[in-house]
């Protein structure tokens, strides 16, 4: 098998519908974070940088709530954990939709415009999981937007892998449909086109870049410097174009050409890998916002695309199982600060704008002690102890902290723990090895970060209030008892 079969089979992809889209460009908004930014601030960040998409993960209620009169389009999602119970009673569904969909609607003003049903849930390594019940989890969800009366306005679609179909030739012409699940995807095609809604799919050729060695680097960019593919009289110079009208050419054999494709996913890591760097984001963001920008298309679907950069935020608490680059997709920093110039082609300033009123912790940090050496035995298991509980991603080989020392890679795995705990004083307390000090360690590229100040949505203000309650209840029984 070539590398462009391999490179297809590895690549991720989503799919979502569009009807009535807006135009320009949309950005996923994850929040697997250790200290997720205030929802008002990212909500200000996506409009100072004329975003207006947003594509969510499930149905977070402070984000929907701040995403209110923005007009800002939104695609909520529904998680994968949750599809067995929304497959198994359409009662189910219909509260799902009601608490999620029709409140924020009704009562916000959210431009909700897409229900996520599950996220690529048919991934060959979840060995079959969802299988079963993510397509009737899809037409109870739908069952519900139709008598919630929201079916015209809000459209499902399924998020799907790009491993759900595959080239047999190595060209995209002969692009098919995974044959294990070849007739549930003719199914769930058909549903979202009897039902208005679209195919979503995750374009990654980063993931091949990382996975296979043989992989031309040069065709994953936009640059024109690659060998081109021919496919009979067409020539494909990228992969994202290859990838796409792979896609096309399964929906079109199978009777589906015309089905919208919305890119859910699509961008560049800049740390955790030799080839996640701000470079080569950069490089393929903007080579990307400049091949669509002029609404040309793919070869086998020429038009504007409408597609969600993968994306805004970094997230620190995110798996790193397929790598070390998973916490850092984003085009802005976990503070939301540009990590480099990108022109989206929606503001006159054709830079991004960062973050404002963002809210930080004291500047300090907790590093090595000068006096202790770094083979001291007390230190190899605080660093294990840290970095399995902190985020280390950035040390590695040709990472941003690549270069530091052995002291600086021991105080930035401590600083790393310390910051996520915020600045808690036993955080700091590694044996004999750690302090507290306000000199900032940061070399260079690499950033000894600051955490921001903790932010308490909707079900950590509830828990609180719990908690103060019982805690001011068995304050008073003591009171009493003592009294008594």
């Amino acid at each position: 098998m070539g590398w462009f079969s391999v490179a297809f089979g590895l690549i991720l992809v989503s799919v979502s519908t569009f009807v009535n889209s807006v135009s320009g460009i949309g950005a996923n908004w994850g929040t697997q974070a250790t200290h997720p930014l205030p929802p008002g601030i990212v909500v200000k960040l996506l409009k100072d940088n004329g975003i207006q998409k947003v594509k969510l993960f499930d149905a977070n209620y402070d984000s929907l709530r701040a995403l209110g009169n923005s007009g800002i389009e939104v695609m909520v999602g529904i998680p994968n954990d949750m599809l067995a119970s929304l497959a198994s009673s359409v009662k189910n569904a219909e509260k799902w939709v009601s608490k999620n969909v029709s409140t924020h609607i009704t009562t916000n003003n959210v431009n909700i415009r897409y229900v996520a049903v599950g996220n690529e849930p048919f991934l060959e390594t979840y060995n079959g999981s969802f299988l079963t019940t993510t397509f009737p989890a899809l037409q109870n969800v739908q069952s519900a937007l139709i008598k919630a009366g929201l079916s015209n306005q809000v459209k499902v679609t399924v998020p799907l892998n790009a491993d759900v179909y595959e080239s047999s030739t190595d060209v995209p012409s002969g692009g098919d449909f995974r044959a294990d699940i070849h007739d549930l995807m003719l199914a769930i095609v058909k549903y979202l086109s009897d039902n208005g809604g679209p195919f979503t799919v995750n374009i990654y050729p980063f993931i091949s870049l990382y996975t296979d060695s043989n992989f031309p680097v040069e065709y994953a960019f936009f640059d024109g410097n690659a060998s081109p593919i021919t496919d009979g009289g067409t020539t494909y110079y990228n992969m994202f174009d290859a990838n796409h009208d792979t896609l096309v050419w399964a929906l079109q054999k199978n009777g589906f050409g015309n089905l919208p494709i919305i890119v859910g996913e699509i961008g560049w890591p800049t740390d955790g890998d030799p080839n996640a760097n701000l470079d080569y984001a950069k490089r393929f963001n903007q080579g990307f916002m400049s091949h669509i920008s002029g609404g040309k298309g793919t070869p086998m679907r020429p038009g504007p695309i409408d597609a969600y950069l993968f994306s805004l935020i970094d997230e620190d608490a995110k798996s790193i199982q397929p790598g070390n680059f998973e916490r850092h997709w984003g085009i802005f920093t976990f503070d939301g600060l540009a990590k480099y110039q990108l022109n989206l082609g929606t503001t006159n300033l054709g830079a991004l704008v960062p973050g404002k009123g963002v809210q930080y912790l004291e500047r300090k940090w907790c590093v090595m002690k000068p006096s202790v050496r770094p083979d001291d035995p007390d230190v190899a298991p605080s660093v294990n102890y840290a970095c399995g509980r902190a985020d280390c991603t950035s040390l590695g080989y040709q990472t941003t902290c690549g270069n530091l020392d052995a002291r600086g890679n021991i105080s930035y795995a401590f600083n790393s723990y310390y910051q996520i705990n915020n600045q808690l004083e036993k955080a700091c307390k590694f044996p004999n090895v750690s302090m507290v000090t306000k000199t900032e360690p940061s070399v260079g590229s690499c950033r000894f970060v600051v955490m921001i100040q903790p932010y308490y949505g909707r079900a950590e203000r509830r828990l609180c209030s719990i908690q103060q309650t019982w805690g001011f209840a068995v304050g008073l029984i003591l009171f009493l008892w003592r009294v008594l």
